[in-house]
């Protein structure tokens, strides 16, 4: 067959008009190795699931030539001569020009007039390309380019192609917003650059004697500038970030990258503030098969705020370990903290999180397990940052906490477990106030659950023990014991019908719940307390045995607490669309262990809690809770949030939170287009969008105290869409004390695309507002498919 078809193409030297096809036909033949059925049977077809974003080079010089054209030319083996609508096909190249040449042995191209290449969705349209197919090598006289990764577009005087990866452009111009009829227009934005050179295997730009103008004013001369073409990890000097702030005056940062291995990266920050002097960030991270962390370090010498130097420390790192005792693995955490004085936090309040609270941990912990058994060992040691106006009791730091579980399901239709802790609590007693200790702790369990799918019931027995060795006397002793029983009944039903509500076919479910708790009173008011304290009063705590959290304190009671829940169910999804509950405890003796400087509880009906959540359309989401007091018939602790999401860019958050006697608040936050409140509701600006067609966005949240009558912490700003470039001016107020706090403004502008100048505020918009999406987030890399000629 080969043979054939080699002697037909040997016959054909030129073509034209109607009989082009044929000529089509027998010169594709001719680049095309024909198989024989037998060939086809060794190698069958295989299905691909998607197409081939990537054509691996190993394979690229084994791929078929297309060629295509109304008049064609040629010696077989040799060259091809294509005039008139002349087109050549090969992988992810294709070149279309008004004539084209190609040269089979020096797999060389020459195209002229209207020339048009693709190369894997970036484009290139000139007078004049000669390139090396294989090599992707050579150059293209006065093009006019586009880049599929970032959008971007521009116009050179020549482009040399130095392979299929890296690309030089001479005497160039680059910018994202999209072309607009007229020989008048003129970008927004324009970076224009003696040289431009594309790595796309680094997924990186440099430009060397470039000006970035933006609305005609130039920004910015650059005598070297590097940018990305994607999200892709780049070693470099990030954009300069500026701020005003009324703690540290005006704030110029300059971040260096350095992307030290795939897995491993390091930033260092110097950071100028006018009122204060400078400060170095550094941050390093690793990341690896059986470990990964993070190092932080910030320092400033002589403080000009405190006349002092200043710094922070803070690593994480968490690592699986081969552990020798058993089969399985051992994990190891550590966690450490640690700043240089009292005010670090409220100082530095742009700092990481874990540095800008009061009770920094240094936390060092090891587990493993083996078979039934769970153990670990830790130590905690804690930094208090004191403020006078605002003192706080330290925690005791655990030196060490030893902790081991045995724990067994469904044996024979039992559960049970046996968990024992043993910890050295050490703290300055001239701050806590009670002696520093040794303390073991036991829990055993056993319980045999009923569950059918009509409701459930589950006693279960507990046995508490607890022993101290105190290091000097309180209230006259120097160690104590305590044990404490436990018997619990936990049960529920579980009712369910069909129902339709306001048109909508729902299922309901009715679900009554009763739990029973009955631990005998053992005296443990002249114990010290370590770690025990109120559980908050919700609809977990509600349904269990112990009134207090820790091991210190093991309320008695004899209780029962009567709940009642239905749902509304989406009958196809099992999606909840609805819910409400209410519970309520019936007390039938006094609670009298408590907790230091409490009282006991006699009252014999507790609070009353009542709950309800409703997603009732996807745009709208509302969650409520209530603790009412029947004997005063006041509610003591509210809570009311709601949510209106119609849409992208679109979200109304409110919520309300009241505790009597201690605050009330309103919370709101925001991200809308300001557009809409004029009628304009276009469509938001997307991917190529062009300058022009702007829409303004409003973005906040403001947290206001109702009992003090003022602003507590703030964030509010605007946002700009241009489509190539985006604006956006954020004002932010943290409250740090009761009279003082820091505020801050943070302007940016951002070249879609190519780079972002000034302070980066999408952090704290994430953080403070829910549901917030950015204005131009990529989910994935654009497709070839999406370019494709």
């Amino acid at each position: 067959m080969r043979f054939l078809m080699h002697d037909l193409t040997h016959r054909v030297t030129h073509f034209s008009g109607s009989r082009t096809r044929l000529a089509l036909l027998a010169w594709t033949l001719l680049q095309v190795t024909l198989v024989s059925a037998q060939d086809q049977a060794e190698r069958p077809l295989v299905s691909s699931p998607s197409l081939q974003e990537q054509i691996p080079p190993s394979s690229s010089g084994a791929l078929p030539t297309f060629i295509f054209g109304e008049h064609l030319f040629g010696r077989p083996d040799l060259e091809t001569v294509v005039e008139g609508a002349a087109m050549l096909r090969r992988g992810d190249i294709v070149i279309k020009a008004d004539r084209l040449e190609y040269d089979q042995p020096s797999d060389l191209a020459k195209a002229r007039g209207q020339v048009r290449i693709n190369r894997a969705g970036n484009t290139y349209e000139g007078p004049l390309l000669e390139l090396k197919l294989d090599a992707f090598e050579g150059f293209f006289n006065q093009p006019r380019y586009y880049f599929l990764k970032n959008d971007a577009h521009g116009e050179a005087d020549r482009v040399d192609f130095i392979d299929e990866d890296r690309v030089v452009i001479r005497n160039a111009s680059m910018t994202t917003c999209r072309r607009l009829p007229g020989p008048s227009w003129m970008p927004d934005w324009i970076l224009r650059a003696n040289t431009i050179r594309i790595d796309n295997e680094e997924d990186v730009g440099t430009a060397e004697g470039a000006v970035l103008s933006f609305k005609g004013l130039p920004l910015l001369p650059i005598p070297y500038l590097s940018f990305p073409l994607s999200d892709k990890r780049k070693s470099g000097f990030m954009p300069p970030t500026l701020e005003l702030d009324n703690v540290n005056g005006a704030v110029v940062a300059v971040p260096y990258y350095w992307n030290i291995a795939p897995n491993r990266d390091a930033t260092f920050t110097p950071t100028l503030m006018s009122k204060r002097g400078v400060n170095l960030d550094s941050e390093f991270r690793y990341l690896e098969a059986d470990y990964a962390g993070q190092l932080r370090l910030d320092l400033m010498p002589a403080d000009q705020l405190r006349q002092s130097n200043r710094w922070g420390f803070s690593y994480a790192h968490q690592a699986t370990l081969k552990n020798i005792l058993s089969a399985g693995n051992m994990a190891l955490s550590l966690n450490l903290n640690r700043v240089s004085d009292d005010n670090y936090w409220s100082d530095f309040a742009g700092a990481s999180t874990s540095l800008t609270q009061r009770l920094l941990s240094n936390d060092a912990a090891l587990s493993w397990s083996n078979g039934y058994f769970s153990n670990s060992v830790r130590t905690v040691r804690w930094q208090t940052l004191q403020d006078v106006t605002a003192p706080i009791i330290p925690p005791y730091d655990r030196l060490p906490q030893l902790t081991t579980r045995y724990a067994r399901a469904d044996v024979n239709g039992f559960d049970y477990s046996v968990d024992a802790d043993y910890t050295q609590f050490q703290s300055d007693s001239s701050l806590t106030l009670q002696p520093n200790a040794q303390r073991a702790f036991s829990l055993l369990q056993v319980s045999r659950p009923w569950i059918a799918p009509a409701g459930f019931i589950t006693p279960k027995l507990q046995l508490h023990a607890a022993s101290y060795q105190l290091d000097r006397p309180l209230n006259g002793i120097t160690s104590a014991s305590v044990v404490v029983p436990t018997f619990s009944l936990d049960s529920g039903l579980v009712f369910e019908r069909d129902a339709r509500y306001f048109g909508k076919d729902l299922r309901q479910t009715l679900e009554p719940r009763a739990f029973y708790v009955n631990t005998p009173y053992r005296d443990q008011n002249l114990l010290p307390n370590y770690d025990s304290g109120a559980s908050d009063f919700n609809f977990a705590s509600i349904y269990s045995e112990n009134a207090f959290v820790g091991n210190d304190r093991i309320s008695d009671s004899n209780l029962l607490t009567l709940g009642l829940t239905t749902r509304l169910l989406n009958p196809e999804s099992g999606a909840e669309v609805a819910r409400f509950g209410v519970a309520q405890r019936l007390r039938f003796k006094d609670q009298n262990v408590i907790l230091p400087g409490g009282s006991p509880v006699v009252d014999r009906i507790s609070d009353m809690l009542l709950g309800a959540s409703v997603n009732w359309d996807p745009k709208w989401a509302l969650a409520s809770t209530v603790q009412y007091n029947p004997s005063t018939k006041q509610s003591e602790l509210a809570t009311l949030g709601a949510r209106y999401n119609p849409g992208n860019y679109r979200v109304l958050s409110a919520s309300y939170r009241y505790q009597r006697g201690v605050s009330e608040q309103i919370d709101v936050g925001w991200q809308w287009p300001v557009n809409d409140l004029w009628g304009d509701r276009g469509q938001d600006l997307g991917r190529g969008r062009g300058q022009g067609e702007g829409r303004w966005y409003s973005v906040g949240r403001l947290n206001y105290s109702l009992d003090e009558g003022k602003l507590v912490n703030a964030v509010a700003g605007f946002e700009y869409d241009a489509g190539c470039w985006l604006g956006r001016v954020v004002l932010e107020r943290l409250q740090t004390s009761a009279s003082t706090a820091n505020q801050r403004i943070m302007f940016q502008l951002e070249f879609v695309g190519f780079t972002r100048l000034g302070v980066n505020p999408l952090k704290t918009l994430r953080d403070n507002i829910p549901n917030y999406q950015l204005l131009r987030e990529q989910i994935s890399a654009p497709s070839r498919f999406s370019n494709y000629d």
